[in-house]
C-alpha cells in the first residue's frame, strides 16, 4: 500500500503495547472507522491492496485491532480477501448497487410488517411521528439550505433506525444495519446529491409523504401496506442513482463514488 495514502488515515501512536479488553474494543472501532473513511473517501482506491502489517506500522496500533477492523470491513462488503493473504478494496457495478438498494428496501419492508404484526408500541410510534413533524418543519420553507438538507438527513436516519428497532427482531435489525453499510445503499446515500433548486426540495417532499403514510399504516395495523410503502420508498434511490451516474457534478457528492465501476451493469 502506498505510504502517503495510509499516513493520511491517522498519526502514529506513541506506543503499541497490548491493550486491555476495553481499550482493544475502542482501538478496533477507531481502526474500523478510519479504514471505512479512507475507502469511502477515496484515500484507498478500488482495487488497491490492503495489508495488515502496513496498517500496523502506519496507524500505530497492534495487529489485533487492525485484524478485527479488516474483518469487519470484509463483512461490510467494502473489502475482498485475497487468496495469498491480505485484502483488496472492492468496486461495485451499477447492478451491484441496485441490488443493494433493493435488499435494503426488502428488509425495511419486512421490518415495517413485523412492527405492525407484533404491535408497534406507543413509544415507537411517538418517535416516528416526532421525526415526521421535525421534517415537516424543515420542508415548510420554499427552498432549503445545505444545512437544512443535512438536518433532513439526521431526522431521516433516525426514522429508519426507529423503524428497524420497532420490528422487534434483533436478527432483522442486524441484517438491515449490514445492508446499509455500503455508502450508496443507506437511507441517506443520495440526500446531499443536489441541494439547490425547487426540484431538490420536491424530491424530499415525495419521500417524506411516504414516511407519513408508513407511520399511519403502522398505527392502523396495516402490515401489508406498510411493507409495500417501505419497499417503494427505498426504490426512490434507483432514480437518484441514475441521476448521479449521469452527472459528474452530482457523482462527486455521492459517498463512495470512487468505488463504482463505470460502464458495468
Amino acid at each position: 500500500m502506498k505510504g502517503a495514502r495510509v499516513t493520511a488515515l491517522a498519526p502514529r501512536a506513541a506506543s503499541r503495547g497490548e491493550p486491555d479488553d476495553a481499550a482493544a474494543g475502542s482501538q478496533t472501532l477507531r481502526a474500523q472507522l478510519l479504514l471505512r473513511e479512507a475507502v469511502v473517501g477515496g484515500t484507498l482506491k478500488a482495487g488497491e491492496r490492503v495489508t495488515e502489517l502496513a496498517l500496523v506500522e502506519r496507524l500505530g496500533m497492534s495487529r489485533t485491532p487492525i485484524r478485527s477492523a479488516l474483518t469487519r470491513l470484509l463483512d461490510e462488503g467494502l473489502l475482498e480477501a485475497l487468496p495469498g493473504g491480505g485484502y483488496v478494496v472492492r468496486d461495485f457495478s451499477e447492478a451491484d448497487i441496485r441490488d443493494a438498494i433493493e435488499l435494503r428496501g426488502t428488509l425495511e419492508g419486512l421490518a415495517a410488517r413485523l412492527a405492525t404484526e407484533r404491535g408497534c408500541g406507543t413509544a415507537a410510534l411517538a418517535g416516528l411521528r416526532d421525526c415526521v413533524a421535525r421534517i415537516d418543519e424543515l420542508l415548510a420553507a420554499p427552498s432549503l439550505s445545505e444545512a437544512a438538507f443535512a438536518a433532513y438527513g439526521e431526522h431521516n436516519a433516525r426514522f429508519h433506525a426507529l423503524l428497524a428497532e420497532a420490528c422487534g427482531s434483533a436478527l432483522v435489525q442486524r441484517q438491515l444495519e449490514r445492508a446499509c453499510t455500503l455508502p450508496f445503499a443507506s437511507p441517506n446515500a443520495f440526500v446531499m446529491l443536489r441541494t439547490t433548486g425547487t426540484a431538490a426540495r420536491d424530491r424530499l417532499l415525495v419521500a417524506h409523504e411516504q414516511h407519513r403514510a408508513v407511520v399511519e399504516a403502522l398505527a392502523r395495523g396495516e402490515g401489508a401496506r406498510a411493507e409495500a410503502l417501505m419497499r417503494e420508498h427505498a426504490r426512490n434511490a434507483h432514480a437518484n442513482l441514475g441521476e448521479a451516474l449521469a452527472s459528474q457534478q452530482a457523482l462527486q457528492r455521492l459517498p463512495g463514488a470512487g468505488l463504482i465501476r463505470r460502464g458495468a451493469r
